[in-house]
């Protein structure tokens, strides 16, 4: 994809969504932290499901480790990989109160030594609670951006890094949101909604899939 097809890519997604959002739910940076390591492999509407009950009873590292792993346990058990992901949160509050004074760290190194915390998390949390310019590519970013020419690539940080390098600034602040929603919604993993796209002139999927018959 080109420059100019770039531009008007992104102007495209920005005029149809000017002020994207996460479909996870939270109020707090540690509230978000907590939800994206909960929310792998895992759907953001169970997740949002399991801590609607869980924040308004612990949405702190010591209110969680109050808990105990057994009591935090008992909230997420409908969340794929509950077990693990349990220990890591349990392990992650108690690492923010022994070196982060119980605030979530804004750098990319302390967020990545967090147990249960890899770069695509690391990069949610810099760039929705903290307004950072990046780039957190997960499934239907690394599809998006092969199948539409928009940043191709063989891995998830070499379709980070093409992204970071190919997006217009004025676009980057929301254009993680942007890729997910098209990714969740139109360019699906089976068959794309081409029909339904609104960027499809400058996509370079091939052949395009043409609506249902009624």
């Amino acid at each position: 994809m080109k420059p100019a097809e770039i531009e008007s890519f992104f102007a495209t997604l920005q005029a149809a969504n000017p002020h994207p959002e996460t479909e996870l739910e939270y109020t707090t940076p540690f509230e978000l932290l907590a939800a994206v390591l909960l929310s792998a492999q895992a759907t953001d509407v169970g997740v949002n499901k399991a801590t609607r009950k869980l924040f308004p009873v612990a949405n702190t590292p010591q209110a969680i480790l109050d808990l105990g792993i057994e009591g935090l346990s008992d909230y997420i058990k409908t969340i794929g990989l509950y077990k693990s992901k349990a220990k890591h949160l349990m392990e992650t509050c108690r690492i923010l109160l022994e070196q982060h004074g119980g605030e979530v760290p804004r750098t990319r190194e302390a967020l990545e030594a967090l147990p249960g915390v890899g770069r695509k998390t690391a990069n949610v949390v810099l760039n929705v609670a903290f307004g950072e310019l990046t780039m957190a590519v997960d499934t239907h970013i690394f599809r998006v951006g092969n199948r539409t020419g928009l940043a191709p690539g063989k891995t998830p940080l070499a379709v980070e890094l093409q992204l970071l390098k190919r997006i217009p600034a004025p676009y980057m602040l929301h254009a993680h949101h942007w890729l997910i929603l098209h990714g969740r919604y139109i360019c699906q993993a089976r068959k794309p909604r081409c029909w339904e796209c609104s960027v499809a002139p400058w996509c370079k999927f091939k052949p395009k899939t043409k609506a249902p018959a009624a």
